[in-house]
């Protein structure tokens, strides 16, 4: 009986471990994971680099040189939106897979499946983003995505359909982040070898878990934004739209949101790399690590009450205006 168990196991796992193709279509070893994120965000590297070139090239001299305005302004969309959501998110995801399990002593990470989707939504969602580049080239595409990474209405309610794919590009990759943000604080928080508290963990693990929170706290709110306009694009809503009783500054207070504290998603993990890399190579432990520890929760919480520093010319109170100054000090 307990051979005939054994032999089901067996077939249940493929007879050991996957070969080939599946290893990386089914992992969910985090070394494996770590290394499809940093792979992923090479190939949206060159990608968006490549915009970037033919952005330079064309402001290389005064006047229009290579491209029209419409996709110049295109360019400049996408370049940013790969950058940020196609580069450097997964590249720091990637070296979060990679590290945070091995710096605390955990096995793998918390949620092995959970990590596989995380990243193969990613995939997906780089396909929405370049379709949204393409589609305008297309007959019936619609005009192109010329609004900025910003994509404020009016503008991005009247465009054509490419930003409908944006809108399901940033939804896909919301979710990917929040599962593995998920994913690193339960491993953080249950996984840590005996012993080690968290005032003893790596400083690389404590810039992913303030980034994660971050994460979770302020990705919803630009999946609602695009949501909303999603709506004022199609179903008759207004909530960007004046005419109908709505406020485009609305949609700004919404994506700053997110957008402020974005600064610090990327910027963290980028943090904590230097903290690790500068004290090895100086031969020197890091200096007022406790401190650097506090500073970077200080900074975090700080950023996510901050955003309207990026809106300083809408028209808000003197109060406002002067609160939004001091607290942007405070920061830095």
């Amino acid at each position: 009986m307990g051979s005939a168990v054994a032999d089901a196991h067996a077939d249940h796992d493929h007879h050991g471990p996957e070969k080939g193709w599946r290893r990386w279509l089914y992992a969910t070893n985090h070394k494996d994971i770590g290394t499809l994120y940093l792979v992923f965000a090479l190939l949206m590297f060159f990608t968006g680099g490549a915009m970037a070139m033919v952005i330079r090239a064309e402001l290389f001299m005064p006047g229009i040189q290579l491209v029209d305005p419409d996709l110049y302004n295109n360019l400049v969309t996408n370049h940013a939106l790969i950058m940020i959501f196609g580069a450097v998110m997964p590249a720091a995801a990637g070296l979060a897979n990679w590290m945070l399990p091995l710096m605390i002593g955990a096995p793998d990470m918390a949620l092995p499946r959970m990590n596989n989707l995380s990243f193969w939504i990613l995939p997906a969602a780089a396909t929405m983003l370049l379709l949204s580049f393409v589609i305008p080239f297309f007959p019936g595409g619609g005009s192109q995505i010329n609004t900025g990474w910003t994509i404020y209405p009016p503008l991005s309610v009247q465009v054509g359909m490419s930003i409908d794919f944006l809108i399901f590009a940033i939804h896909l990759l919301g979710i990917s982040s929040v599962l593995a943000s998920i994913n690193i604080i339960v491993t953080i928080f249950n996984m840590r070898a005996p012993g080690m508290s968290l005032r003893q963990m790596p400083i690389f693990c404590w810039t992913w878990l303030v980034t994660a929170f971050l994460l979770i706290l302020v990705v919803p709110v630009l999946a609602g934004a695009v949501t909303m306009l999603l709506f004022d694009r199609h179903f008759g809503t207004s909530f960007f739209n004046a005419a109908g009783g709505g406020d485009p500054v609305l949609f700004q207070h919404l994506f700053w949101f997110f957008g402020h504290p974005e600064v610090y998603i990327l910027l963290l993990p980028s943090i904590g790399v230097l903290s690790h890399v500068i004290p090895a190579f100086s031969r020197k432990p890091l200096f007022g690590r406790p401190s650097m520890i506090g500073a970077m929760i200080a900074v975090a919480s700080i950023g996510m009450v901050v955003w309207a520093h990026h809106q300083y010319t809408v028209g808000m109170s003197l109060g406002a205006v002067t609160y939004f100054m001091i607290g942007t000090i405070l920061i830095s």
